[in-house]
């Protein structure tokens, strides 16, 4: 079992990585272009497609509500999350929340903060209302399973991680799900 938590490790690293690497300007979760996106992303059948589709869905996820300062905000804490100052990224992701309760990137981003803290319940709790406010937030998705693997939670973590897989069929977390997979199945005998 070690080493499937590796490989999470690994890819909770990376997945870190990408959920900070995009910058903020002006739509959100609401923008029309999103379904199509998704739509795309759902049948892509090779990488090369399905990777550049992630981008553009990242890019309008992480485009800010026209809310004063909220981009600015949203930028600061990226940049607080470059420079891993988790303090600071927290607050500006607790800011950003506040002035745009709606953004669903600004609480996505606050769940990783709160998940790089060690702070689970918290993380779970920005990770519901992430996707209360978009379902088909793949990287909130896999953000609980990593949660839920860190909880010992095998059985929650393989719910969220098929729910994402779902969305966005090349997610790393597809090379690891069938040894989740048997380790659940494992543990109901």
């Amino acid at each position: 079992m070690n080493g499937i938590l590796l490989k999470f490790r690994r890819l909770s690293v990376a997945l870190v990585f990408l959920l900070g690497a995009a910058n903020a300007s002006q739509a959100d979760q609401t923008d029309p272009r999103l379904d199509a996106l998704f739509e795309k992303l759902r049948i892509a059948e090779v990488f090369s497609i399905a990777h550049a589709t992630e981008q553009q869905i990242w890019i309008i996820w992480h485009e800010a509500p026209e809310i004063p300062e909220v981009a600015e905000i949203m930028e600061d804490g990226l940049q607080s999350m470059r420079e891993s100052r988790l303090g600071d990224a927290l607050e500006a992701f607790d800011k950003a929340v506040r002035r745009a309760p709606t953004f669903a990137e600004a609480w996505n981003k606050r769940a990783t903060i709160n998940f790089l803290l060690g702070d689970y319940p918290a993380s779970i709790a920005d990770v519901r209302q992430t996707l209360a406010l978009e379902p088909r937030h793949f990287g909130a998705l896999s953000g609980l399973g990593l949660i839920n693997l860190k909880l010992d939670r095998k059985a929650d973590a393989l719910a969220a991680f098929e729910a994402a897989l779902e969305i966005h069929p090349f997610l790393p977390v597809r090379f690891e799900i069938d040894a989740l997979r048997k380790a659940v199945e494992g543990e109901k005998i």
